[in-house]
């Protein structure tokens, strides 16, 4: 497994938990509202997770893009090369 699929695994884990998933059922693709029923306070938590556990600052403005798994690391990892 290389870093990115790592990085995407751990994604993945951290977003299952905050929707209260198993990892396995969370998509790559599956949006996190109407596939999964999350709200904006949890969108929020996902954002304040992201931060603290990747050391990266996604504008709150970005928050309506993050709406499945792919968008959330991809995010993650534009704001991971900006800041380096």
């Amino acid at each position: 497994m290389d870093r990115n699929e790592q990085q995407l695994a751990d994604i993945r884990e951290m977003v299952a938990e905050v929707l209260e998933l198993e990892p396995e059922e969370l998509t790559d693709t599956g949006d996190f509202m109407e596939d999964y029923g999350a709200d904006s306070l949890r969108a929020i938590e996902i954002l304040a997770r992201l931060d603290k556990q990747f050391k990266v600052e996604i504008p709150q403005a970005e928050l309506p893009e993050l709406r499945n798994l792919k968008a959330v690391h991809a995010a993650v990892l534009r704001h991971s090369a900006a800041k380096s």
